[in-house]
Formats: C-alpha cells, structure tokens, sequence
C-alpha cells in the first residue's frame, strides 16, 4: 500500500472551489477492503471517498460521479465507503481517498515504493499471533533475498500487541490519575472539615439555643451534614465544569473528537458530595453532642 497526504479541493462545472481539505490518500488494491473489513456503500471499487470527504465537500448531493481534485491531479467519484469512525487512536478514518495503487505510484510518488503491507487471516485459520507473524516475517525474507545471518530489514507489527501496549498504557495513566485524584479529595475533604469546625465553633451559641429548646441532636447533626454536602457539591460542579471546559479546548488543539459520558459526571457529582458526608461528619457530630449550658456560656 502507498500513502501520502494532499490538499483535496471539490471542482464544479462552473469551476468554482467550494471546499479545501487535506487528508491522507491511500493507494491499493481491491484487497484492500477485505483486510480492513469495510464494505462500500455505493459506487464501483475504483476510486471511493469516505464519508467525512462526502460530508465536507458533497453535504446535499451523492458523491459518486462527480469530480474533485487531490493536488494537481483530477479524479472522478466512483464509489463511497461506508462510516467506520474513529479509530483507537482517535484518527478519523473516513477522512481518506483510496485510489488505485498503480495510479497513485504513477501520478503522485513517481516510483514504486511499498509504504507499509497490511495482512488479515482468513475466517476459519489460525489467529496465533506467533504462527502468523512468523509465516510473513519467513515469506518477507525469502522475498527480499535476506540471508540467515543478516537481520531484517522490515518490521512486523500486530493489532494485537498494539492493542496490549495500549491496555498497559492506559492501565498505568489511569493508576497515575487515580492517586491524584484521591490525593486531591483527601486535601479538599480536609479542607471541608476545618470550615465545618470554623463554623460549629462561630455558631457555637446558636447551637447552644437550638438544644436549649428541645432540638434533637439528630437535627443537628442533619443540619451541619447538609451544609457540608452542599460546599462539597458546589465544589464538585465547579470542578466539573472546568475539566469540561479544558478537555474541549484540548480536543480542539489536538484536533481530536470530543466524546461527553453523563454517566462519569453524575457519578463524578455523586463522590464529591459522598466526600461531604465523610468529612462533614465529625464536625456535625460534634455539632450535635454540644451540652446545650456551655454551648451558651460560649463567647
């Protein structure tokens, strides 16, 4: 397969420029498709777009037939892929023109270099990795006339082990974010704490008459547990919304996709005010175990 990236430009009739976009083109063969397991959704296998190029420059019209330029070279629609998504790395992979490999080293490259092979097992065989690997890797250096005692001039690499060293990957960012996190609750839940017995100790009388006139400590207790929830969660909602407003500047640098899951905010939301509850307790307790005599000679 050879690859490369060029500008892409849709050409009208009327030879008006509507879009300018640059994406990686592909050239291949029909296997091409097989490997990757995509399934064409109109047109003939000869030159076909993906579907973020059929939504940036054809938005209201089918893009088979009609005429777009990568570079300097003109080409004809004749097929759309199917939507396949980002993929784990989070590249778009409709973003992509595939042309014939032949025209591609002929009208763009000027020679016959191989960028990279990519190699699928059939259904039914052997998804060894080891046995797989090790069946190209023998086939590459009997192509390429390498002899036992040198070492190889190509590198294999499979999904699989990419896959494992991603796992690993992120496994360990997400230890790393983990402690920092729990780092950062312990601080701000220390920090609810000694608010909370700032309070108690300021509200020390008011405590005193609210037992005086026959409170109950469990409403005291409810009340200083309350306060406490409500700082943790206004906490937490300023929290959230500055990591939302980071994380979508970032995609936007990055040039990456911003995905939003309510469900890590709502249980993001949930932990800060459990971490309320937690910290807040003591203080409320001790709110609510006051002798209500002292509590009114406090000064």
């Amino acid at each position: 397969m050879r690859q490369g990236v060029s500008n892409i430009k849709r050409a009208e009739e009327t030879g008006r420029i509507s879009a300018l976009l640059y994406l990686e083109f592909h050239g291949t063969t029909n296997d091409f498709f097989a490997v990757r397991n995509w399934t064409i959704t109109s047109g003939r296998t000869v030159c076909v777009v993906g579907d973020t190029i059929r939504e940036n420059l054809f938005p209201d019209s089918d893009p088979v037939g009609q005429k777009m330029r990568l570079g300097r070279i003109s080409c004809q629609v004749i097929g759309l892929l199917a939507a396949k998504g980002n993929s784990s790395m989070g590249q778009d992979q409709d973003d992509c023109v595939i042309m014939p490999m032949k025209a591609v080293q002929r009208r763009f490259t000027g020679d016959k270099d191989i960028s990279f092979i990519q190699v699928a097992v059939r259904d039914g065989a052997s998804t060894t990795t080891t046995t797989a690997a090790d069946a190209i890797k023998e086939l590459l250096r009997t192509r390429r006339h390498i002899a036992d005692n040198e070492e190889d001039n190509f590198r294999i690499m499979d999904t699989k082990e990419l896959a494992t060293m991603l796992t690993s990957t992120t496994k360990t960012m997400t230890a790393l974010l983990g402690a920092v996190a729990a780092v950062s609750l312990l601080v701000g839940g220390i920090g609810i704490m000694n608010i909370m017995l700032v309070s108690v100790t300021e509200r020390t009388r008011e405590i005193g008459i609210r037992l005086a006139i026959r409170a109950y400590e469990h409403e005291v207790l409810m009340q200083f547990l309350v306060e406490s929830v409500l700082l943790s969660s206004f906490g937490g909602i300023f929290g959230i919304i500055l990591a939302l407003a980071a994380s979508f500047g970032l995609t936007k640098v990055l040039h990456v996709p911003f995905a939003l899951d309510c469900t890590i905010i709502v249980v993001a939301f949930f932990f800060s005010a459990a971490v309320g509850v937690v910290f807040g307790y003591f203080p409320a307790l001790k709110a609510a175990r006051m002798d209500p005599i002292d509590a009114l000679r406090h000064e």
